[in-house]
């Protein structure tokens, strides 16, 4: 007797958590991480940024000149208010650039047979400067929260140079970024309809 009534009791706390079909019930199965949740709490948190600070991406000309360079295209894209008080912020742009220079030979050669075992050779050499930007970006919230971040580099663009296009780049990078946003709550799943 004694041996069942122990057996009723190791089993008490075993079925509070089962349901009769003896599945666990969903209250005692930890819910999952909230990773999806999260992503759409950042989402919203952009969208709500109006007025962004642009923080200084180093003491160096080219990085000074990139921030400019972003601080011109926010501004021409009516999106955000820049502002240069960092207090009445909604949230504060952070980079890091940087620029390189290199030199690329280029070469042409032309043979032309003069003899049997004599050519004559005529070769060009040319030398090209290449500029490559690279930024790093993150915009940051007030509560000190990473709520969007991009990586952009160029060789140049066709009428404009590296640091330009790069400025140029993460803005565009934003803007997209924001649409998509801005459309997701939108988009309804319509059952009869079929994806193409």
């Amino acid at each position: 007797m004694r041996t069942l009534l122990f057996s009723l009791m190791l089993l008490l706390p075993f079925q509070a958590n089962t349901s009769p079909s003896g599945t666990p019930t969903p209250s005692k199965v930890p819910p999952p991480s909230g990773g999806a949740t999260e992503e759409a709490d950042i989402g919203l948190k952009l969208l709500k940024v109006r007025r962004i600070f642009v923080e200084s991406f180093g003491d160096d000309n080219i990085s000074k000149q990139l921030q400019s360079m972003v601080i011109n295209f926010l501004s021409e894209s009516k999106r955000f208010i820049v502002t240069e008080n960092k207090e009445k912020a909604d949230a504060v742009l952070k980079g890091s650039a940087l620029e390189k220079t290199s030199q690329e030979l280029h070469a042409i050669g032309e043979g032309t047979a003069a003899g049997a075992h004599s050519s004559i050779e005529d070769s060009q050499a040319s030398t090209e400067t290449i500029n490559d930007a690279r930024i790093a970006v993150r915009i940051v919230d007030s509560d000190g929260d990473v709520i969007w971040t991009t990586t952009q580099e160029s060789k140049g663009a066709k009428y404009k140079g590296s640091t330009a296009d790069v400025a140029d780049k993460i803005v565009k990078q934003l803007l997209r970024d924001l649409e998509k946003l801005t459309k997701k709550p939108s988009q309804t799943t319509d059952p009869e309809k079929k994806p193409l």
